[in-house]
């Protein structure tokens, strides 16, 4: 019985020592060249951004904005401005319309991450004083991209947002804001229509 406890722990012995030069190994440092090069392609634009670019130009908007389940929207016109920034690496976006009524104004930034792969969108706007930041991945096509996003409520807890932005064509597209409350069941928030101005 000793004989083959000593044999196990020889055999466990052995599978951790290959089982950490194996983990050793998958994580040794990469060569400084490589590196390089490997940071200079993920820094590079590629289609996700063409396709931003193609987005740049003035737009009118028309927003609908549902305020309860069941109700009629409020409808409202604005202009959103698009350009990209840092040799076409961002695409910026100035909004300017209504929201409840009010005067309203937003800046927003949308970025295709070449290393993680995502979609990312920061948002900030006349309505608060924090950034919402939103993730998420495209249709294979790319032109539907489907966002995530949270943020904290008045009073406590948090309400989660689903966005589907979809490019319909070079002159038109469509914004959906989804979010649900503390948990509960989703609804759709906002729609906005983006034409480009002839």
């Amino acid at each position: 019985m000793r004989f083959f406890l000593i044999g196990l722990m020889c055999l466990c012995m052995v599978v951790t020592g290959a089982l950490t030069w194996a983990m050793e190994k998958e994580q040794a440092p990469m060569d400084q060249q490589a590196m390089m090069e490997l940071w200079k392609k993920l820094g590079t634009p590629g289609e996700p951004h063409k396709v931003f670019a193609s987005l740049a130009g003035h737009w009118t908007t028309q927003t609908k904005e549902w305020m309860e389940p069941g109700k009629p929207p409020m409808e409202s016109t604005g202009t959103a401005e698009m350009k990209m920034l840092l040799d076409g690496r961002f695409l910026y976006q100035e909004y300017h319309g209504q929201m409840m009524g009010q005067p309203f104004s937003g800046i927003g930034i949308d970025a295709y991450d070449n290393m993680t792969q995502k979609y990312v969108t920061a948002w900030m706007d006349t309505m608060g004083t924090g950034i919402f930041m939103m993730e998420g991945t495209a249709s294979p096509d790319g032109k539907t991209i489907t966002l995530h996003g949270s943020h904290p409520e008045p009073g406590g807890g948090r309400m989660t947002h689903r966005a589907v932005w979809t490019l319909v064509d070079a002159n038109s597209q469509t914004f959906e804001m989804y979010g649900a409350h503390h948990g509960g069941s989703e609804m759709k928030m906002m729609e906005i229509l983006y034409s480009r101005k002839p």
